[in-house]
């Protein structure tokens, strides 16, 4: 019953529009009452829940990923990008792709993602005659690819509710791998799409201008061996590294590009405060209700019900990947990393699945929920950018829904792509 009560709870609050962060955080009171236990418990749950010090790495590298799209550096980015591919079939359709990469490894999140390239690359395909839907399908399956890039928020996230025994820089050494083919299949999509509608292309620059843009995008380029060198060597923290990414990108844009003015600094100073406020609020919402689950053995439960269906670790492994899809459709990435992780990791244990494989998977598969209605925040942000509803959007998606869904069957079942080079970074 009481299981019952916190599903459906949680579940009738969604339907009605609730947010995310409050549907949580009154599923998980309703049946903490219901159980007769004291209802402090979930006020110390919800305090526990992003009282770690590795999740304060989260508000500094939003604030980073603020101030280098508000100093310039997307910009110059999507400048080399256009340099680089701007001339293979799609033009700039394939310019979106690798600006979001190239920005994905200083942001590490796919909204700040689609909010700093989208604004400039959706308007300019418009404009070369491409359609609205295949502008922001592209943009926001590009977008994608930051999850999986360091300083990814939500593997962070992820190793956070893991226990703290999966390391950081390991898991963003996991998602290098990944992330490039996610990217490469998009493009392909792109380019598929594009040769069948008859999309232009851009001229080659030749190899003086792509010079010159590598050398204008270098310090915003140094930001991710920044972050993800000085942890894999071992330097500093993550925590200690999102400072020193902040500074970074200070430095960057005050003294190099002296592109920050005061008023985008502040733009950039409360943008990254509120955002960092909602998702911290969502982190310990949803700590308070995984507690739940594992107070009431759901966990032990799953693994049971697995064991009883399979014993093949492909077919559990399947399983979970068509749970996290569906799950994906009606739960934002962080609050589902924080509320499965502590369901389905154990089970993953259960079968030889590595930790840090199950974490590029579940960011993987959370991400694409993130392209899908009804509650996907980047297919809506891209959607407001692009000025069409998402049912214009979904019209033409298809193609980079199967170029992601082939890269996370690959990922899945393939560990060595997500395990290889954390293995040779020890």
């Amino acid at each position: 019953m009481e299981i019952g009560l916190l599903f459906g709870v949680f579940v009738v609050l969604l339907v009605l529009g609730v947010p995310i962060a409050f549907a949580l955080a009154v599923s998980t009171l309703s049946a903490v009452l219901y159980m007769g236990l004291p209802p402090i418990v979930v006020v110390q749950q919800v305090s526990a829940g992003f009282n770690k010090v590795s999740l304060l790495a989260i508000p500094l590298f939003i604030f980073t990923g603020e101030l280098m799209m508000r100093g310039g550096i997307s910009d110059r980015l999507i400048s080399l990008a256009s340099s680089l591919v701007g001339h293979i079939r799609g033009g700039l359709g394939q310019v979106s792709v690798v600006a979001s990469t190239l920005f994905g490894g200083v942001s590490g999140s796919a909204l700040a993602d689609v909010s700093a390239i989208g604004p400039t690359m959706i308007p300019q395909m418009e404009k070369r005659g491409f359609s609205k839907d295949y502008a922001v399908d592209v943009t926001i399956s590009a977008a994608l690819v930051a999850l999986l890039l360091p300083p990814s928020h939500n593997l962070i996230l992820f190793s956070a509710v893991a226990g703290g025994g999966v390391s950081i820089a390991d898991l963003f050494a996991a998602g290098i791998v990944p992330a490039l083919m996610l990217a490469l299949g998009v493009m392909g999509a792109a380019y598929w799409l594009a040769k069948v509608r008859g999309y232009p292309v851009e001229q080659f620059p030749g190899f003086r201008a792509i010079l010159s843009r590598l050398v204008a995008a270098i310090p915003g380029l140094l930001m991710i061996f920044v972050i993800f060198g000085g942890i894999r060597a071992g330097i500093f923290t993550a925590v200690e590294s999102s400072a020193i990414a902040v500074l970074y990108a200070l430095a960057v844009t005050l003294i190099i590009y002296r592109s920050m003015k005061w008023k985008e600094f502040v733009g950039a100073a409360s943008h990254a405060a509120r955002a960092s406020a909602t998702v911290l609020f969502v982190i310990g919402a949803a700590g308070a209700f995984g507690w739940l689950i594992a107070y009431l053995q759901i966990p032990e439960f799953v693994v049971e019900s697995l064991n009883s269906l399979t014993q093949d670790k492909n077919v559990a492994l399947l399983l979970m990947v068509l749970a996290l899809l569906i799950m994906g459709t009606f739960l934002d990435l962080a609050p589902k990393i924080i509320i499965i992780t502590p369901i389905f990791l154990p089970v993953a244990r259960e079968y030889g699945v590595e930790p840090l494989h199950f974490g590029v998977i579940m960011v993987l598969a959370g991400g694409i929920g993130l392209i899908t209605p009804p509650i996907g925040s980047v297919l809506f942000v891209g959607s407001a950018i692009g000025k069409i509803t998402v049912a214009e959007a979904m019209k033409s998606i298809w193609p980079f829904y199967l170029a992601a869904f082939a890269v996370l069957l690959l990922v899945t079942f393939v560990p060595a792509l997500s395990l290889t080079l954390p293995a040779l970074w020890r």
